[in-house]
């Protein structure tokens, strides 16, 4: 077993305020999708505050929300971001945000125990935007083995397609 987990940050440009008509559905899918993240086999840690998700917390401005969480390793988020049902509510990610012509999704990973803040997740994905993909930041199509791997540092390449779209 490895001593590294999968650190993951995804940012979203909302086209409405929370309180708004247009983005009514997704408020109304958090806790759903929030419980089945956390249910899900490998799933270790996930960012919230008091209220229970990370709505609250813009670092990136007012109306970009941030989803951070800590996996197993790629294979455990892949299977609920690609396989579980996420994929319907990535399905409509349209109707609440705004296409990201930047990066929206970074991974890294961090010592088994570690719970990244939302400042270090934030440099990980200027990285791979500044650098592009690298073994200490990467996307679900440039995946990178974990420090402690037998091939530390190999890239490859995956075939991961969003069902979503």
């Amino acid at each position: 077993m490895s001593g590294y987990q999968l650190a993951q940050l995804n940012i979203a440009t909302m086209t409405g305020s929370l309180e708004s008509p247009e983005m009514a559905d997704f408020v109304g899918n958090l806790e759903h999708i929030n419980a089945l993240a956390e249910g899900s086999p490998g799933f270790v840690w996930r960012l919230k505050t008091d209220d229970g998700d990370a709505t609250g917390l813009r670092p990136l401005g007012e109306n970009i929300l941030v989803n951070l969480s800590v996996w197993q390793d790629v294979a455990a988020l892949r299977e609920f971001v690609f396989r579980s049902g996420h994929v319907e509510i990535m399905r409509r990610r349209g109707e609440w945000f705004a296409r990201m012509a930047e990066a929206y999704v970074v991974l890294w990973w961090v010592p088994w125990g570690h719970v990244p803040d939302v400042a270090e997740a934030c440099a990980r994905l200027e990285e791979l935007r500044a650098k592009g993909p690298t073994a200490a930041a990467f996307g679900f199509r440039s995946v990178f083995d974990p420090p402690d791997a037998p091939t530390p540092g190999q890239g490859y390449a995956t075939d991961d397609a969003c069902p979503a779209t």
